[in-house]
């Protein structure tokens, strides 16, 4: 099966776009545009680092409910952007708990956190957690961990199968990463303005009922995922169906070299819904 809304990229106002879905069993049922070329993620980077400090946590070397970031924060409170930092400076604007501030800065002191604990620079920890065992041999992160990964959709299709069917991590610490963390948190969503709720696992958005949003109208409220400022995003939607009857569960990858901006408000999530449409 091949998908032919991922055509749809080429309408897109961009210099160059490439697109990609895999469903929950690993099968890529298409890709669109050059799907080895390296894209800056931008925050998309963020859902990588988040499985990489998951690893961790399962590896023993770090808890979630450690102390982490600010005073009285911890890593569960910076997976989850509840930690009181801004978003791009080191400097606490509220209580740990209190607001959903989407912040950078939290992601770049979970590195520095991690790193610590185990003796080892992120970026190499990431490499050798992630990206080696699941064969992403075109991604590398190039400095902060909230902004500057560079993959390919190629790779992040096989980082999606893995979320969607985990073997790096229990499917048990999967599952909450993508279950909504501090319930009724209110938040700015960049891009989108003010949400409340805004919803959030660990290190991934949780669509829910949110409005505006950048995934479709047929999203599923329990899709996850992240968009970047470099005009990237990868939703996982556990409820999507298979246009074959063999399941259910799919996950879309689009990068481009185009800001996010009004172009992609109004096109992804136009692209999205053609795309679970196909996939119904």
């Amino acid at each position: 099966m091949s998908l032919n809304s991922l055509a749809l990229i080429e309408n897109w106002p961009v210099p160059t776009a490439a697109a990609g879905v895999v469903r929950a069993d690993g099968t890529v049922l298409g890709t669109h545009g050059p799907a080895d070329r390296p894209f800056p993620l931008a925050s998309v980077t963020k859902p990588l680092a988040a499985y990489a400090v998951l690893v961790a946590y399962e590896e023993g070397a770090i808890e979630l409910d450690e102390p982490a970031g600010p005073a009285g924060s911890t890593v569960r409170h910076l997976l989850a952007h509840t930690s009181g930092l801004a978003f791009d400076e080191h400097k606490v604007t509220a209580a740990p708990g209190e607001r959903r501030l989407y912040s950078n800065a939290g992601f770049e002191q979970l590195g520095d956190h991690v790193a610590k604990a185990t003796d080892i620079p992120f970026a190499e920890y990431l490499r050798q957690a992630v990206l080696e065992p699941l064969g992403m041999t075109g991604t590398s992160l190039e400095g902060s961990p909230a902004k500057d990964g560079v993959s390919t959709v190629a790779d992040l299709l096989r980082f999606a199968a893995e979320v969607q069917a985990p073997r790096l991590l229990d499917p048990r610490t999967v599952a909450a990463a993508m279950t909504v963390q501090y319930p009724g948190t209110k938040g700015v969503l960049p891009g989108y303005g003010h949400q409340n709720p805004n919803d959030w696992g660990l290190g991934f958005e949780i669509r829910d009922g949110k409005a505006p949003h950048w995934t479709g109208a047929a999203s599923s409220p329990r899709t996850f995922g992240h968009f970047g400022q470099s005009g990237t995003f990868l939703w996982i939607d556990p409820d999507a169906g298979w246009a074959d009857g063999n399941g259910r569960g799919a996950a879309c990858v689009a990068l481009t070299d185009r800001a996010f901006g009004p172009w992609a408000i109004e096109a992804w999530p136009v692209f999205t819904d053609a795309v679970l449409a196909e996939l119904r």
